[in-house]
């Protein structure tokens, strides 16, 4: 399980940092990390934290909250033992501000010395693709797994407008053993005659120079319909690669040319192809990524790559594209094929597969103003949620845009009118608000927009607002259609529309659920919460634990000027099972939203309501923490997916092992761990080693130094990549059907240790 290893928070942290344990500097997706439930959260880690009997101080961001107390103090230990004192930073800022105006002096002074240096000589000039090696986040995102596996989509965007041109049928990726990713189409090929303007051939000006492609639109674009916008895409991938080897074949020749971190090492050179090929057309881009950019790991990951190819397979019915993961063992290569002739109405049953739909996908299909829309969606009785997807010229569009809001106000408002027209809905009853008029709708829709406003090069957000009106009046006519001719199908959509609004109103009477920490009553929050004394949500955390025992340690060990502890008792409900009423209704779904601050199901979500920022899942390294930690996920999921969108949601992993030799003290998180720690000691060592069975059983010292301390703990921050394979994942594990479940085992047994297995 690749994850982000956070050693402090940007608000309490020292200049101490964790390196990664596995390679990667990303945060594992929701998918990832539930792949592994069935196995130890810590099976995948490998870190250890060395505590030596040294004294350690720092001076904390949080200082400022000791001037909110009569006597301010510090806490720091040496060799396990706690020591208190006066603090004096007050008595030193009072100095200071007697000595207010020499410290201005001073300061102008220095000022001034500042502005004298800095001169036109510091001025810097980046030329050629240097900028994108200075700044690659600023063009894929990340330097993390998410940054590199886009420079695959960069690629794999390219060989897709060739077919969404309708000029190539099919694509081939490749996964080579050393690293390296090849993609390839039989598309036009790219250009290799001389560029007009650079003096060099095309094929070498779009690799090496910025801005400069056949996307732009107009007279002169090489394109009417396009993912690429800004003609970056193939010459970030050269920029950041150690080498790139790109091979064209067009006018019955074979072009070859080899690039090395974005310059050209050789010319391009050509040769006739043979007769029973000289119709031959395409490009294949083969790269390998640089280590250099990319530190913390250059390893691809297939699933990932297999889920972007999925999605360009059904958004592209046209299309077939092959998937290949070469290896050195012939039994684990790995491959696929993907093409699906129903587009998204495929898509869409396929993402329903293990639902109760209750009814066919309803199809949209329209060209108007230039602009292509495909619109599919489907309500299934046994989900209440909502999956919306939203695509724009193949391009996935993460954080929505205008073609999403069309689609929600059209359908919205379509219910409502149908419902008051057929008498399902009274005169006297309020409109169906978005999210019950939606609650178990999934909903798949496709523009393609000659000229698409994106935000930033990975383009997450549609801006057209264009956009907004054409799909908004499709959707309306078109489902309106639809569902006059299918009353029965109208009847069950509202009917389930209208069972979730009720169950919302008498949720929401039942109890007013208050957000604010500076509001709330001290006997409206849970009574096992141990709060902090911190009022800002930006400075405080909380901790979810595993039972009192845990939540007793941890009570102890923390700081409670912006740490709060709430424990759980047992395993909280399976809301995928569940409706709005009985979530409302259950004393430990109650005392989480009451804690965090979430509010009412289905209401606008603001992170500045919540009463902490940072939320940190906590719980035993065995079956039943990772039961009760995906429990929680599911229910951060389905009650407010945003909380993980805002990056609010964290996985805090305690050691397994503590290894004491001397007065050294040895934190490892799994056995591999251990295994490399012990080669490191003399045969004749003398150690002892300990393995913590549950948070219950490490000291409150012990807990505060390997998990709950800023500056020394091991976090994962879990992040939202993919929305419509998390929300499978979760209805697959905690559905009730159980075949999709037993066959999601049976796939992935062949990849699980059975030493990682806690039987």
């Amino acid at each position: 399980m690749a994850a982000s290893l956070i050693s402090s928070s940007s608000c309490y942290s020292s200049p101490k940092t964790l390196l990664h344990p596995c390679g990667s500097s990303s945060s594992p997706s929701l998918p990832t990390l539930l792949r592994s439930v069935r196995s130890s959260s810590h099976s995948h880690t490998s870190s250890k934290l060395v505590f030596c009997a040294s004294l350690k101080s720092y001076h904390h961001p949080l200082r400022h909250f000791q001037r909110q107390v009569p006597r301010p103090v510090f806490r720091t230990s040496v060799s396990g033992r706690s020591f208190h004192g006066i603090d004096r930073d007050i008595q030193v800022h009072r100095r200071r501000q007697k000595r207010g105006i020499s410290t201005c002096k001073v300061a102008s002074d220095a000022l001034a010395s500042d502005v004298k240096a800095y001169d036109a000589g510091q001025i810097q000039v980046l030329e050629g693709l240097e900028a994108v090696r200075k700044r690659p986040g600023m063009y894929i995102g990340s330097t993390g797994a998410k940054g590199l596996h886009h420079l695959v989509y960069e690629v794999l965007d390219n060989a897709i407008d060739e077919a969404q041109a309708g000029f190539a049928s099919t694509v081939d990726i490749v996964m080579h053993t050393d690293g390296s990713v090849s993609i390839s189409d039989n598309g036009r090929g790219i250009p290799t005659d001389v560029h007009p303007v650079t003096g060099k051939s095309a094929l070498e000006t779009v690799l090496t120079v910025l801005h400069a492609g056949g996307k732009f639109g107009g007279d002169n674009s090489g394109y009417s319909v396009s993912g690429g916008l800004h003609g970056v895409g193939i010459s970030v991938v050269n920029a950041l690669s150690e080498r790139v080897d790109v091979t064209v074949w067009r006018n019955g020749h074979e072009y070859k040319q080899s690039f090395e971190f974005g310059k050209s090492v050789s010319h391009l050179s050509g040769s006739r192809l043979p007769r029973d090929q000289k119709g031959r057309t395409g490009t294949l881009v083969k790269f390998l990524p640089d280590k250099q950019v990319f530190t913390s790991t250059t390893e691809f990951d297939y699933s990932t790559i297999s889920g972007r190819t999925r999605e360009l397979a059904f958004l592209n019915p046209q299309v077939t594209i092959y998937l290949k993961q070469d290896h050195a063992n012939p039994e684990k290569i790995r491959s696929n094929t993907y093409h699906f002739s129903g587009g998204l109405s495929e898509y869409v049953l396929w993402l329903n597969n293990d639902k109760e739909r209750l009814h066919e996908p309803i199809s949209i299909h329209r060209k108007k103003e230039g602009i292509i829309i495909d619109v599919s969606l489907q309500w299934c009785a046994d989900s209440y949620t909502d999956t919306i997807i939203g695509y724009a010229n193949s391009i996935r569009t993460s954080d929505g845009g205008t073609h999403l809001d069309g689609i929600k106000a059209a359908v919205t408002r379509t219910l409502n009118t149908l419902g008051r027209k057929a008498k399902i809905l009274k005169e006297k009853d309020e409109n169906l608000s978005g999210d019950h008029a939606r609650e178990g709708l999934t909903c798949v829709v496709s523009v393609k927009v000659p000229n698409p406003e994106f935000e930033g090069q990975t383009k997450t957000r549609l801006g057209n607002p264009e956009v907004r009106r054409l799909v908004d009046q499709a959707v309306q006519e078109l489902v309106t259609e639809y569902l006059e001719q299918h009353p029965n199908t109208l009847e069950a959509i509202l009917s389930k529309a209208l069972q979730a609004f009720r169950a919302a109103m008498a949720a929401k009477k039942a109890r007013e659920l208050v957000r604010r920490k500076n509001v709330l009553k001290s006997s409206m929050l849970p009574g096992k919460l141990s709060d902090c004394s911190c009022t800002d949500p930006k400075n405080s955390e909380i901790f979810i634990v595993e039972g009192d025992s845990a939540g007793g340690s941890a009570k102890q060990g923390r700081d409670r000027r912006y740490q709060a502890i709430l424990p759980l008792r047992g395993k909280i409900l399976n809301i995928e099972r569940k409706d709005d009423a009985a979530i409302y209704k259950n004393q430990e779904i109650q005392n989480l939203i009451l804690a965090l601050g979430l509010g009412v199901k289905g209401e606008e979500f603001s992170k500045d309501l919540l009463r902490y920022h940072k939320i940190i899942i906590l719980t035993d390294a065995d079956v039943d923490g990772a039961h009760i930690r995906t429990l929680l996920l599911t229910f951060f999921f389905r009650y407010q997916r945003a909380l993980f969108e805002s990056g609010c949601i964290y996985v805090g992993v305690p050691p397994l092992y503590k290894v004491e030799r001397g007065k050294q003290a040895h934190y490892c998180f799994n056995e591999a761990d251990l295994k490399n720690l012990l080669k490191t000691f003399p045969s004749n060592a003398s150690y002892n080693i300990q393995r913590f069975k549950g948070l219950g059983e490490m000291m409150p010292q012990q807990l505060w130094e390997t998990t709950l301390d800023p500056t020394q703990r091991m976090l994962k921050l879990l992040t939202l990549e993919d929305a419509a394979e998390a929300s499978m994942m979760f209805s697959t594990l905690m559905g009730d059907k159980v075949e999709p479940r037993k066959e999601l085992i049976q796939n992935n047994a062949s990849r699980m240790k059975l030493e990682n297995l806690d039987l």
